[in-house]
């Protein structure tokens, strides 16, 4: 069998398990098995594929058409340009929170070094590790309750080279903190979504991605309530919070927020024009030139 027919065989088969974008899944999963640039595939349309090649790409189409994510199958996937690690214990980084990222490494470039972030809930440790990659002299706590997500995170951080700028905390929350620790900046990408709606997602995510990552709450905003509560104390003068939320969520946030004495400053759209992630301050500490969004 030539990369070719594999690829078109593949394509066939994931179409007819109504997976999303069969051609693009396939090839990513045939480049991933022959160690290529997916790009290079179409330079070897003609090699044929040895038979172990073969059985390892049967094996990676079957799972895909069980709707494991392609990202658990290859084991990783990109945030910000930097390969992370992921598994089943992990939330898969979505492209939209590089948005929220960037909009961190901005502001933690504009604090007088060195900066000091807090990643709340940090899964595989993508937000910390690229806020620590862009800003060499900041330093970042990452707390998550789950122990084998650390684990992902810390491993994480060693192949990009900044677990030493990163302490890694396990604990539920603020309670994972010393009661003396405060930042410059707290970024989130917490769970939302509605405990109700959990089994309504899309099979990847579902049943794939760890539902304590997911679980918001009755509603999907128990975290803003904590963080809106509890965040305050943890800021130092100037500081931000950072926080991405789910579709339609901005208005019931920028309340909780208000209502517990913070200046909501901007609430930014993703690449897709949703309202995605909310910059708020304290009451008192807002920097000149700063718009409401």
């Amino acid at each position: 069998m030539t990369v070719l027919e594999a690829i078109q065989k593949s394509t066939d088969f994931l179409t007819k398990k109504n997976v999303e974008a069969p051609r693009l899944q396939t090839e990513l999963l045939l480049a991933h098995l022959l160690k290529l640039p997916r790009m290079q595939l179409y330079l070897n349309f003609e090699r044929a594929l040895q038979p172990a090649e073969v059985d390892a790409l049967r094996e990676a189409i079957k799972r895909r058409s069980q709707r494991e994510p392609l990202q658990h199958i290859v084991g990783a996937t990109s945030f910000c340009g930097y390969e992370m690690t992921v598994n089943p214990d992990v939330l898969i980084p979505r492209p939209e929170t590089e948005l929220l990222a960037e909009a961190g490494w901005t502001f933690l470039a504009s604090r007088p070094a060195p900066a000091s972030a807090l990643d709340f809930g940090t899964g595989s440790g993508c937000l910390a590790i690229a806020l620590a990659a862009q800003c060499p002299t900041a330093q970042l706590t990452a707390v998550d309750i789950s122990a084998p997500a650390l684990e992902v995170a810390r491993g994480n951080a060693a192949r990009h080279q900044v677990a030493d700028r990163i302490e890694f905390r396990l604990g539920d929350g603020f309670a994972a903190l010393p009661a003396e620790a405060t930042f410059d900046l707290l970024i989130s990408n917490p769970p939302y979504i509605a405990s109700a709606e959990i089994p309504t997602l899309e099979r990847e995510v579902r049943d794939f991605d760890p539902h304590s990552a997911l679980d918001g709450g009755p509603d999907g905003l128990k975290f803003y309530e904590l963080l809106a509560g509890q965040a305050g104390a943890r800021l130092r003068a100037g500081g931000k919070l950072m926080v991405e939320f789910g579709e339609g969520q901005a208005p019931a946030i920028r309340e909780l927020l208000e209502q517990a004495q913070w200046v909501v400053e901007a609430v930014r759209e993703d690449y897709t024009q949703r309202a995605r992630f909310l910059i708020a301050s304290r009451q008192g500490s807002v920097q000149a030139g700063t718009g409401a969004g």
